[in-house]
This record gives structure tokens, C-alpha cells and sequence, in this order.
């Protein structure tokens, strides 16, 4: 089965296809033919999961998923929230982000956290959301190279390392992300296994 993910960002479909492994064939925006930025103008991230697959499925008709992610901080009301990429600017700068992030909790004793994805999934003009969780707390440096984003501040509960610090198949076992596409996995099996 065919499926696009409505991302052009290699990072996230590295990850993605790694979890998905041979079970779908996973188009990228780029592979279909869509090459402008999808808009995320919502004010939640199930509005920007929902804008972004809706847009892909009008104008191209083909089963597409799009994710939205935030990391939100319990000491600062959730923010950054839906503004996670863009926290520090509109160019997106992971680093910038993580320094504006450190500096707005130097003061703050809870630095509990948790990264939040949420999936739209849309077929046949039908859509399905998906949602996962990881809760953990940002650490007062960054440690590690590996993963994206706020990988290299933030440790997930029950364990001593940073995202960046983790191996991309452990991370890969436990993020956020992973939890909301076994949701969507298990659902388009489902689905599936009733047309057969």
C-alpha cells in the first residue's frame, strides 16, 4: 500500500520509514510531485496535522498522513508548544531554539516536559487522528549529536541519557512519534485485514 508522508524533512522520514519497515510504501512529498511548504497555521497541533494532510489529499488524491509535533514545557504553560520549530525565529534554528528554551527555565525548578505528536491521517476524504506521548524533563545542557530538534535537551523518563544521546533505534522504540504511528499502523492494519 501506498501512502505519502506530507514532509519533505529527510530526518522525519528516515525515522519513519525505519518504523514502518516494508509493511507500506512511503511516498515523500517530493516523490509525488509537491514541492511547495505546506502551511501550519493553526494554533494547535491537531489544526496543523490536519491543514497539512487535508491540502496533500485535495490536490493530489492519494492516502497521506502529516504529523505535527511540540515540545511542551510544564513551567512555561506549555510553550513552546505548537511554536516549537519556529520558538527562537521564523528560520527554524534548532540550536537558537534550545538556547532560547535553557535560558527561559534558568530560574524554573520544574523542568518537566513531554514531546507530543499528533497524526492526521485522510483517505477518501475521511480523516482519523493519532496521537503520542513522551514524558521526560529538559537538562541544563545539551548532550549528544544524534537526533533533531530538542533531541540533546531533553530526557525521556526512566532513563539518564538525552534523545541525542540515545541510539535512533531506542529512540525509535520509544519516542512520541513512534507511539502515534503504532496507533496509525495498527488502525490501517485494521483496516486492511477487513477489505481483504
Amino acid at each position: 500500500m501506498k501512502i505519502c508522508f506530507a514532509t519533505n524533512n529527510q530526518n522525519k522520514l528516515k525515522e519513519i520509514s525505519e518504523i514502518l519497515g516494508d509493511q507500506f510504501e512511503l511516498l515523500s512529498l517530493e516523490s509525488i510531485g509537491c514541492f511547495e511548504e505546506l502551511e501550519e497555521t493553526k494554533d494547535t497541533l491537531e489544526g496543523n496535522s490536519l491543514q497539512k494532510a487535508a491540502y496533500v489529499h485535495a490536490k493530489f488524491n492519494i492516502p497521506v498522513f502529516a504529523d505535527d509535533t511540540g515540545l511542551e514545557v510544564n513551567s512555561l504553560n506549555g510553550a513552546p508548544g505548537v511554536y516549537s520549530a519556529r520558538y527562537a525565529g521564523p528560520e527554524r534554528d534548532s540550536f537558537n531554539n534550545m538556547q532560547k528554551l535553557l535560558t527561559a527555565l534558568e530560574d524554573k525548578t520544574d523542568r518537566s516536559a513531554r514531546f507530543r505528536t499528533v497524526i492526521t491521517y485522510m483517505e477518501n476524504g475521511q480523516s482519523f487522528q493519532f496521537e503520542g506521548i513522551v514524558e521526560g524533563e529538559i537538562i541544563k545542557n545539551m548532550e549528544g549529536e544524534g537526533g533533531f530538534g530538542y533531541d540533546p535537551i531533553f530526557t525521556p523518563k526512566g532513563y539518564d541519557q538525552t534523545f541525542g544521546e540515545l541510539s535512533s533505534e531506542i529512540k525509535n522504540q520509544i519516542s512520541h512519534r513512534k507511539r502515534a504511528f503504532d496507533k496509525l499502523i495498527n488502525f490501517l492494519k485494521t483496516k486492511e485485514s477487513k477489505s481483504a
